[in-house]
């Protein structure tokens, strides 16, 4: 096998009809086999031919054996799986921001899929599908318990054809259909805007393989606008992932030369590599640096990276490397904990295996497998906190996740931990469902109501930083808010703009 693509699995919390993930293009070759297990091997033989000649009904052979390789990877842990014809053809399609569909970022409430936002200039855009609308049916199938997945994939066709969606509009307390036809989509992964005189928003949606080419663009035109740029908001929440070397190229725009960006470790002396600020680990183009010509005050501006536990696997490369070399005030909540790399293996044109060959490592040499990137300020998506916190499922949550490679020093603490947070995720999934009403709607990312955004800018503009903590106390004493606090100790004014290290430092 001689092409091999070099994986960050991602993770879904929005999922855009397509499927989205974390690709670099290797050419690595490994030639070495080992033995076959016969006994095993004998087995396997035994039991086919069994099911073969004495199942109540005929089955395919093929069947058979696709679902043996299925069963064996799916085992091994979260992020390895076997990719069929169909599911490769997807999965090479998601990696480049384009895929046949009707345009629209989706995600589950109340057991039915939810619209977060229709692709600008999509089928659904142009078909007066708006943020909020609840898909009740797609064609003829009703989409109550319906696996994500499984509505991406019906939404999915060929370019030309039609799909009917029954959408509810509670704002209008109705039901109609919409007849959608499916079209080649282009996933727009960078946006941002001024927000402020001097400051500035970008936001990451996925690291795909046009990510880092449209952020220094959007870069550049925020020079353009303020050539005194005071400050920028590198929004990464809900960015579930997406191609390792746009992670690197991203980090890199604000980082000095030469530094490491992140390192892998795995069994295999090919896992073990350092991705460093260099144009041979972020562009595929030999002699194209894409961060040629970005104004000199990019390495100095002051910034922000808000994350929370959507931001997974690149968007942790991306934080890990900023916070490390602090370079950058992280700020939300606690990120999702994906640290493991995973490795794209041709089985022939049409097949491959993804499996898991190695954990990343940030700067610092520390692991966030299962744990993820703790920020420097705890701000909640609410002045009120998160009250959807309980049912965010992490790295940690999965129970064949691969670990931190590190023994844990109590176990048992740790799996009753994890009960109590499944204990507390049905208990909600059950309130929701008695009065979804009750639950207030979280802001868009980006607009004036956000509040984890206002709070990255008053650390920017020197002001206090106000975490969800503060307010509950202020309230519940029924006084003005203490002096601000947070993990990082009393904010009043903030520290100086956080400089680039030595690239040796630690």
């Amino acid at each position: 096998m001689a092409g091999k693509f070099k994986i960050a699995a991602w993770v879904t919390v929005g999922v855009l009809t397509g499927a989205l993930a974390t690709l670099q293009l290797q050419a690595m070759a490994r030639n070495a086999v080992s033995p076959l297990p016969l006994e095993e091997l004998q087995q396997f033989a035994a039991v086919y031919g069994l099911i073969k000649a004495d199942y109540f009904e005929p089955v395919e052979g093929k069947k058979l054996v696709h679902d043996a390789i299925s069963g064996m990877v799916n085992s091994l842990d979260p992020h390895s799986e076997y990719l069929d014809q169909k599911s490769f053809k997807e999965f090479r399609e998601s990696t480049s921001g384009k895929f046949v569909g009707v345009g629209i970022e989706i995600t589950a409430e109340d057991g039915l899929v939810k619209v977060v936002s229709p692709i600008e200039g999509s089928p659904a855009a142009h078909a007066g599908i708006q943020a909020g609308d609840l898909i009740t049916r797609i064609d003829d199938t009703p989409v109550k318990g319906l696996p994500l997945n499984q509505a991406v994939k019906f939404m999915r066709g060929k370019p030309g054809t039609k799909v009917t969606l029954t959408i509810l509009r509670k704002s209008e307390n109705r039901t109609f259909n919409v007849t959608v036809t499916r079209e080649e989509i282009h996933v727009q992964s960078v946006r941002g805007k001024m927000v402020a005189p001097g400051y500035a928003w970008v936001r990451i949606t996925q690291f795909q393989s046009d990510t880092l080419p449209d952020f220094t663009r959007k870069i550049e035109d925020f020079y353009k606008q303020d050539p005194k740029l005071k400050g920028i908001v590198l929004d990464l929440r809900n960015d579930p992932g997406g191609l390792l070397e746009s992670a690197v190229g991203v980090a890199s725009v604000f980082l000095p030369r030469d530094v490491v960006i992140v390192s892998t470790r795995g069994q295999i002396p090919e896992a073990n590599v350092s991705y460093r600020n260099t144009p041979s680990d972020y562009s595929r183009t030999p002699g194209d640096n894409p961060l040629e010509g970005l104004p000199a005050g990019v390495k100095t501006v002051r910034l922000v990276v808000l994350v929370n536990g959507g931001s997974a696997s690149a968007s942790e490369i991306v934080t890990g490397a900023l916070k490390d070399y602090k370079r950058a005030v992280v700020m939300g909540t606690q990120t999702f904990g994906k640290g493991s790399v995973q490795t794209v293996l041709p089985l022939g044109p049409d097949t491959a295996l993804k499996l898991t060959t190695a954990r990343y490592y940030t700067p610092n040499g520390e692991s966030i497998q299962a744990k993820g990137i703790t920020p420097n300020y705890f701000v909640d998506p609410l002045p009120t906190g998160d009250p959807y916190a309980a049912l965010r499922m992490r790295e940690v949550d999965y129970k064949n996740q691969i670990g931190t490679g590190v023994e844990a020093s109590d176990s048992s603490s740790v799996k009753e931990a994890l009960r109590k947070q499944e204990e507390a995720r049905r208990l909600l999934e059950a309130e929701i469902e008695k009065d979804p009403n009750k639950f207030p709607k979280l802001p868009e990312y980006g607009s004036k109501e956000d509040w984890q955004m206002e709070q990255a800018l008053n650390y920017l503009e020197g002001k206090p930083v106000v975490t969800a903590k503060m307010v509950a106390d202020a309230q519940e004493k029924n006084a003005k808010p203490p002096a601000p606090t947070s993990s990082a100790g009393p904010v009043q004014k903030p520290a100086p703009a956080p400089r680039p290290a030595n690239p040796d430092s630690k």
